[in-house]
Order: structure tokens, then sequence, then C-alpha cells
């Protein structure tokens, strides 16, 4: 069956239907346009299915906000999830791109050249029936004169037996006739071999073309047709071939993503929220029972009682019983940290356990850059020698400023790491000494009354109250030296806490011999040995000139008039501001921009 089924072809079989052939073999080439139509569309999609991952994926990147977040096993699970994704737009995008070069184009270029071909063939084929039709017309009119010769022939041939016959005609009018029947029979005989001839004639044509030449135009249509279906299954398999070969990287992708949903570990997560939000303070100890019948019992226990009731719920103004500064408080008050956050370098708003996790970080930090500055350094310093010893390579000099500008920026670098590790150290021993001082029960004074460590505080919470406390004498000095100003009328902080707000670190100072506020006093007389005192003021470094006005517009800053002197208590530390104290009038320390003044400095 086979046998018989390829022995079979268009020019024997289908000779008669040239015109049903013609259309087919135009389908034909519809259908493959269509086909390339449908995967140029496809490819369309895999590109557009890529930049939506893409979009998807850049939409739900972490925002730098949200970085510190991304320690947590779940987090950093779908930041994997998301790279794999961002991979598989890529295979996608390489299925696209594949399909356009290896099918579409070959494609286009197929029903090109079909369509190029088929054209060639129906002309030939058009050709060859034209031919035969033009020589069945010759031989029509062929046939057509010799029937008009013969019948003239046979009335000639009548109308001469006729002549003959009659007896009454003269010998000329028979001799006329006769003559005309050789004429006719001449003119019969010519037609008559006109037509054998142009019989013959067509018949080999027509013989040649029903067997040769439109059979083989009938050949050449069908292989074009057969080559046409054949690249169609080639098309569809490269295409299988093309999305199969991405199979293995995305099977990769895939696999990458249930790698990153096996190492989400909720125990570790829940660990790093400990790590994250662990203070280091030590919960409260138990209330003591006082006997107000018993007398003795100094105003300040009520105090204490309310700040350990409290412990750890927000009180008025956004602090906690701690000190410390909430959340709320710290978004409305962000302002300054804008303004003066490089002077809180040190970290001390921090809680201590995380103040000593971020100094770590941050000494970490510094060691990298300062190994990698002594490498830089280590190089120009070899490629300096090897200069110096060959002069043809290079002049030492070009490496001399590279090597200066290397060295000052390894000083900086060594000096920024040896201040952030005194911070370190400093925190280091907070943390031990609040866990030592917790088992011991010596007084402090805290918010101005007598506090034992067996009323409820720890020492940390202590130590925090009684820092909280001094600067809170500190930050409004008026208050100290001025009681005429009304109680609740908010105050200009100065620049003298070293509260998170002020952005001052550690350079804050109280007023020496300033006491307390009387309303908080416990009536017993203050130990020296277990009371908190501040440094006294700094000594002005130099004088400064307002060179413009300033309007005091954010908290910590001063205003100043122009030409007024006052007295410089410390340079700007790289953050556009300088630190002032005014000379005249009311007491009054804050900052006012470094580019509004001209400063002289006192000889040392």
């Amino acid at each position: 069956m086979t046998t018989a089924t390829e022995s079979m072809n268009w020019g024997t079989e289908l000779w008669d239907q040239y015109d049903n052939l013609s259309i087919h073999t135009l389908k034909g080439i519809d259908f493959l346009e269509r086909y390339g139509h449908f995967v140029k569309d496809r490819a369309t999609i895999e590109y557009e299915y890529a930049a939506k991952l893409r979009r998807l994926v850049k939409t739900y990147q972490p925002k730098k906000k949200d970085e510190e977040d991304y320690q947590f096993t779940s987090c950093r699970a779908f930041k994997i999830l998301m790279n794999e994704i961002n991979d598989l737009a890529g295979q996608h995008e390489v299925v696209a791109e594949n399909l356009q070069a290896n099918v579409i184009k070959e494609l286009n270029a197929l029903v090109k050249d079909i369509r190029e071909e088929r054209k060639k063939q129906l002309q030939e084929g058009h050709r060859l029936t034209q031919s035969l039709q033009t020589q069945l017309e010759n031989l029509q009119r062929s046939k057509k004169a010799y029937d008009k010769a013969y019948r003239d022939n046979e009335k000639a041939l009548e109308n001469f037996q006729k002549a003959d016959a009659d007896l009454h005609l003269s010998r000329a009018e028979v001799e006329k006739q006769r003559a005309n029947l050789s004429y006719k029979t001449q003119v019969c005989d010519t037609a008559k071999n006109e037509y054998a001839m142009q019989l013959q004639r067509t018949n080999e044509l027509q013989r040649q073309h029903f067997r040769s030449g439109l059979p083989e135009v009938f050949r050449q249509l069908q292989e074009l047709d057969e080559k046409r279906i054949k690249n169609i299954k080639n098309f569809i398999r490269s295409s299988v071939d093309i999305e199969r070969n991405v199979f293995p990287i995305i099977n990769k992708c895939l696999d990458g993503i249930l790698k990153a949903a096996d190492i989400i570990n909720e125990k570790e997560d829940t660990i790093l929220v400990i790590e994250k939000y662990k203070s280091g303070f030590l919960p409260p100890d138990d209330i003591p029972f006082e006997d107000l019948s018993k007398g003795g019992s100094d105003s300040g226990s009520a105090n204490n009682i309310n700040n350990i009731q409290i412990s750890g719920k927000l009180k008025e103004g956004g602090y906690t019983v701690k000190g410390t500064i909430t959340g709320k408080a710290m978004k409305k008050r962000a302002g300054i940290f804008h303004i003066f956050g490089s002077r809180g370098e040190d970290l001390s708003d921090l809680p201590p356990n995380q103040r000593r996790k971020r100094l770590t970080q941050k000494v970490e930090e510094l060691k990298g850059k300062v190994a990698q500055e002594t490498a830089a350094k280590d190089g120009l310093m070899k490629m300096k020698g090897v200069y110096e010893a060959n002069p043809a390579l290079g002049d030492p000099m070009t490496i001399e400023g590279q090597l200066n500008e290397c060295s000052h920026r390894l000083d900086k670098l060594q000096g920024e790491l040896k201040r952030f590790q005194g911070y370190l150290e400093e925190a280091v021993k907070g943390i031990q000494s609040g866990q030592n001082n917790s088992l011991t029960n010596s007084p402090r004074l805290v918010n101005g009354s007598r506090h034992h460590r067996n009323s409820g505080g720890s020492a940390a919470e202590e130590e925090s109250l009684s820092r909280s406390a001094s600067d809170s004498s500190v930050t409004n000095p008026t208050i100290n030296h001025n009681k005429q100003s009304a109680p609740g009328t908010p105050q200009l902080n100065h620049g003298c806490s070293n509260s998170p707000e002020s952005g001052l670190g550690t350079s804050h100072t109280s007023l020496p011999g300033v006491d307390s506020d009387p309303d908080q006093y416990d009536g017993h007389p203050a130990d020296p040995e277990t009371e908190y005192y501040e440094a006294d003021l700094l000594a002005p470094m130099g004088i400064c000139k307002a060179l413009y006005p300033f309007e005091a517009t954010s908290e910590g800053s001063i205003p100043m008039a122009q030409d007024e002197e006052l007295h410089l208590i410390e340079e700007d530390q790289g953050d556009g501001w300088t630190r002032v104290r005014r000379m005249h009038g009311e007491f009054e320390e804050g900052f006012v921009p470094t580019s509004y003044i001209e400063t002289t400095l006192f000889n040392k």
C-alpha cells in the first residue's frame, strides 16, 4: 500500500486539475503564513510574560527601609524566590528570542521562496496550456478550411458533370467548368494536407503537454507542497526543542525556590526577634510594703511606685520609665535627627543590648574598610618601588599623590575605628556593670528623690532614669537659673542634653552647683557617693560673629542677630552646624549654621 501510494503523483493522477492544484497550493502557503503569525504571537506573549514577571519582581523588591527585616529566614526565602522568578523570566525571554531567530525568521524566508517558486511553475503551466490552446485553434481553422475546400470541390464536380452532359452548352463553357473543377480539387488537396499537418502537430503537442510538460509542472508544485508540509513539522519540532532546552534551567529555578522554602525556620526567626528587640534591661524587683504608721517614709515613694506600675508603658511626652524615647515621639521629632544625626554616632539613645549589637556591626564594617585601604596602600607602595627601581616603567611622583590620599583615608578610617571601638568597649562595660549592680542594694538619687535597689527598679532602669533626670535639668537650664518661666511653657532644647533629640551625643554638660528641682526633694541630704553629677560647662574655644541673621526653626538651634558675637563651644563636625553660647543676656546654648558665622579661635 505504501509503495503504491508513493508511486502516485500529481502529474499522472491530477493531469486535468490545473486550476484546483493552483488553488490548493495557494491555500497551503496561506496556512504556512498563518502558522508563522501564530509563532510570532506566541513569542510576543513570551516576551510580555517575561516583562510582567520582571515587573512583578521589581514591585516586590525590598525597600531600603525594609532591608533590616530581611534577616528573617522567611523574608530571605522570599527574596531568593524573587531572584528565581527573575531567572524564570529570563528563560521565557530566551524562548521568545529563539522562536524569533530559529523559527519565525526561517518560516518567513520559506514562505517567500515557496510563493516565488509556485508563481514560476504556474507561469510555466500557463505557457504550456496557452501553447496547446493555440495549436488547437490552428487545427480548428485548418479543419474548417479543409471542410470548405472539400464542399467547393464537390460543387465544382457537380457543375462540371452537368455541363458535360448538357449538349446545348458550348465546349468553351464545358472547358470553363473543367478548369474550375481542377482548381477546386487542387485547393481541397492543399487544405487537406494542411489539416493533416496541423492535426499531427496538435497531437504531438498535446501528447507532450499531458505526458511531460504539465506533469513536470505538477511535480514541481507537489514538491513545493511537500516541502511546505515538512517544514511545518520541523518548525513545530524546533519550537518544542527550544522550550525543552530551557527546562533544565527552569527546573533549577524551581529547585532554588524549594531550597529557599527549606531555609525558613520559625524558631530561628523568633530568636532573631529577641536579638533585634532585646534591650538588656532587667525586670523590676518586687514592690516593698511601706507601713505609713511607722513614719519616716520619703515623699518619693509614691513616685517610685508610680514609675514601677507604668514600667514598659508610655508616659506623657512620649517617654518610658526607662527614659528612652518612644517610636511616636521619635516620628514627631525626626527633624532634629536630619540636622544633627551625625552627632549621635555613639548610639547612646539605643537600649544597651541593641547599642552593643549596632556598634559591633559598625566596628566590623570599619575593619573591612581599613583592610581594603591597607591593601590598596601596599599595592601603591609596591608600584612606587617598581617605578623607583626602573624609571622607564613610570614616574614615581605620579603615585605620590594617590599614596597621600590613600594614607589620609586610612588614617581617617583608623581614627573612626578606634573611636567606635571605644564606644563598643563603653557599651560592653555598661552592660556588665548594669548586671553586677543589679545584685547590690545601694541607694540612688532618681528624679530628685532617693531610690533604693529593693524598691522595685533594676540597675539599668535606675541608671537610665538618673540620666534622663540629669538630661532634663540641663536641656533647659533657664528653669534652674530663672524660675519666672510659667510651668508647662515649652522651652528650646539648647543642645546640652545627650538625649536622642539633641543630637549632641556625649558632648552635653550640666550647670555646676545647680541643685535638683526642690519639688522633687525627698527630705534627706544627698549622699555625694551615691548621687550623680554632670561635668562642668565646656570652656569656649573662641568667638564667632554672625554674618547674617538666623531664625531658629528646629529644636536644638538658637537664633542670632546680624553682627552678634557669641562664644564658640564646639566646631563644625562636618554636618554644617556649629555649637555656640550666647555671651550676653539670658543663658542660651545651641547650634547655628556654620556658613552664617565668622569664627576666631583663642590662642592655645
